[in-house]
């Protein structure tokens, strides 16, 4: 398992991908397999989940008054959490991969 970070010239965002390296026999090569984890936020480099679809502007969290920072920082500690579960979803699965090859 090895994290990537890919930035796309496009849209100027850095998407980060699970990556995972496999045989493949048919072809006789080592190939990877990518799950998307999120995108990398540049301010603060800590990755924001994503589901893997566009939503465009729908998606998109409204303003949030000053009045409401408690709010923000409850999204917040939100949001590091869900990133937090899918690492340790991540390393569950390559602890899986590494046990399940073991035997």
């Amino acid at each position: 398992m090895a994290i990537i970070k890919q930035f796309d010239k496009r849209s100027g965002i850095t998407y980060v991908y699970d990556s995972k390296s496999y045989y493949d026999k048919e072809k006789k090569c080592s190939r990877a397999k990518r799950t998307l984890i999120g995108k990398l936020d540049p301010e603060t480099g800590e990755i924001i989940p994503t589901d893997g679809r566009n939503k465009g502007a729908k998606s998109q969290k409204p303003a949030v008054s000053p009045e409401l920072d408690k709010d923000k920082h409850i999204r917040e500690l939100e949001d590091e959490v869900r990133q937090l579960r899918l690492q340790i979803r991540a390393l569950q699965k390559e602890l899986e991969r590494i046990n399940g090859s073991m035997m």
